[in-house]
């Protein structure tokens, strides 16, 4: 941590301190507001009310979740005030919106963000919808989204991509442009939808405002991303499933502990009870997801047919504090301490039984950090990084180990955070040269995180020759395209040449499958 990174903990530290005074100990969910008289039905609004879009999201056999914001001042607020409004929605199996197949009236309240989120159901399973929300003479954009096959039925295919890592500074969120031109039935975000970070000059665009701590400047912040055309075009046109990482909050974040040296458990809490209640009212969650205070729901299961199962991870809201400090390191005796966790114990319960009862052909993890341990010095050296997990040694054997001896089907871990492209071999000891490969890691890229990149071959070729289970390594920008059907998996690595500015062509860098029935990832 730098001298200036110190001194501005201890502001923030001092500043946070006089706002969590003056709020009160906000620890445990506070009681929705009361609606005073009825919702306003016909509104009058200072602008757009439907500027940040539209979005679907955790998609079910028979429905989903749809997901608006008014915001008619987007970037003060939203420009709503306390009062209730109404807003109706309708859901169509057309794009013009003419076969209306449901349709009814939702309230958006001050106490949400006057965000709304629709839980749909009675839809028919795996098939195409659109959308569209109102609210007095105002109407939203015309939205897609799927449902998805029942569970347990046969699928022949699932088209996905995934992604992660959007710093709004560092670059245009081009790579959703391409993906638009993607076949793809649903997208999963892994984490760092926004970045806590002040703003700052020289940059290809620009934060508003300073490092963010209050729920309204979370809100401010959430706005400001999704104020982007292209981020909007995605969400229109796919479902979402979301998790976060750590920058929804603040950076390398560990459970109740702050980046910040000294800084207060209960401050910190504090903090992350209003970047939670923000992160919630820009997703398209179901209620189950309602944050409590600091404590909000989000690791959650999804089938798709029989085809795959999906156990939606989150690795910071449950995990003890990195063992040896948050950086990259030579491993200290904590590495191997038993009761480190990025999990919790509830959560690792809830994954190891849902993967022995799991029926389905490939089961797959969407998670946050990468999974594989990776030695980053040459010779004889080692050096890993103590904020993924191989710096909770244990609870990471613990799991590969389960693998071995269980062998669900297929194991695939979906993978961000890091902002370079990896696929790995998935192994109990890296150190054991025979020790069996039990799954396979896709790790992708960031959308703009890292700024351009590079292409650099001489690094990529001193990555390989120090991990043999690492396949493949590329510094670029993009995102992961996924083609799942019954016998294979094939992971196409998309990637840009550039995004500090707009415009940039898309290539497929390279591909990987993995074969059913054979764990490990081979050029495609």
């Amino acid at each position: 941590m730098t001298e200036s990174r110190r001194r501005y903990g201890w502001e923030r530290q001092q500043f946070s301190r006089r706002a969590f005074l003056a709020g009160g100990a906000a620890l445990v969910a506070a009681p929705s507001v009361p609606l005073i008289g009825q919702p306003r039905q016909t509104p009058r609004f200072a602008g757009p009310p439907f500027s940040l879009g539209v979005a679907s999201g955790d998609p079910t056999s028979d429905g989903v979740v749809l997901w608006t914001r008014l915001a008619p001042v987007p970037l003060a607020g939203g420009g709503m005030g306390d009062e209730a409004v109404e807003v109706s929605w309708a859901v169509a199996t057309d794009e013009r919106m003419t076969r209306v197949v449901q349709r009814g009236v939702s309230v958006a309240r001050s106490d949400q963000g006057h965000a709304v989120h629709v839980e749909v159901a009675g839809l028919e399973p795996d098939r195409w919808y659109w959308y569209r929300f109102r609210s007095g003479s105002e109407a939203s954009r015309v939205g897609r989204t799927r449902t998805l096959p029942v569970a347990g039925s046969p699928v022949s295919q699932l088209k996905m991509a995934f992604v992660s890592c959007q710093h709004y500074e560092m670059g245009y969120f081009t790579a959703y442009r391409h993906m638009l031109e993607d076949d793809l039935d649903v997208v999963f975000h892994l984490g760092d939808y926004i970045y806590e970070y002040d703003g700052r000059d020289g940059r290809a665009r620009k934060h508003t405002g300073d490092e963010i701590e209050l729920l309204r400047d979370y809100r401010n912040r959430h706005a400001l991303y999704r104020l982007d055309p292209d981020l909007q075009e995605a969400h229109a046109r796919f479902p979402f499933i979301v998790t976060w990482d750590d920058h929804e909050v603040d950076n390398n974040y560990a459970g109740g502990v702050s980046e910040e040296e000294g800084f207060a458990s209960e401050l910190f809490l504090r903090r992350r009870a209003e970047a939670y209640q923000a992160y919630y009212e820009h997703m398209p969650l179901r209620s189950a997801s309602t944050p409590a205070g600091p404590r909000m729901q989000l690791y959650r299961q999804f089938e798709y047919g029989d085809l795959a199962s999906f156990f939606v991870l989150d690795t910071r809201q449950y995990r003890t504090d990195q063992p040896c400090g948050d950086q990259r390191g030579p491993a200290c005796v904590d590495v191997g301490d038993a009761n480190a966790t990025l999990l919790g114990n509830t959560q690792e319960q809830w994954l190891l039984s849902g993967l022995d009862q799991s029926a389905s052909r490939w089961n797959v993890l969407p998670q946050q950090v990468m999974m594989a341990r990776v030695d980053l010095a040459p010779g004889d050296d080692e050096l890993i990084s103590m904020d993924q997990w191989s710096g909770y040694e244990v609870a990471r054997r613990r799991l590969m180990e389960f693998l071995a001896s269980r062998q669900p089907s297929n194991p695939v871990v979906l993978t961000g955070d890091i902002h370079t492209n990896w696929v790995n071999d998935l192994r109990v000891d890296y150190a054991a040269e025979r020790s069996p490969v039990v799954g396979t890691e896709f790790v992708g890229t960031s959308i703009t995180s890292g700024g351009d990149g590079s292409d650099v071959r001489d690094s990529t070729a001193g990555v390989l020759a120090e991990n043999p289970a690492v396949r493949f390594f590329n510094n670029q920008r993009g995102y992961v395209r996924c083609t799942i059907t019954p016998s294979r998996w094939t992971s196409d690595y998309r990637v840009l040449e550039y995004v500090t500015h707009q415009g940039s062509p898309i290539s497929t860098r390279a591909s990987f499958v993995v074969e059913d029935g054979r764990p490990g990832a081979e050029p495609a």
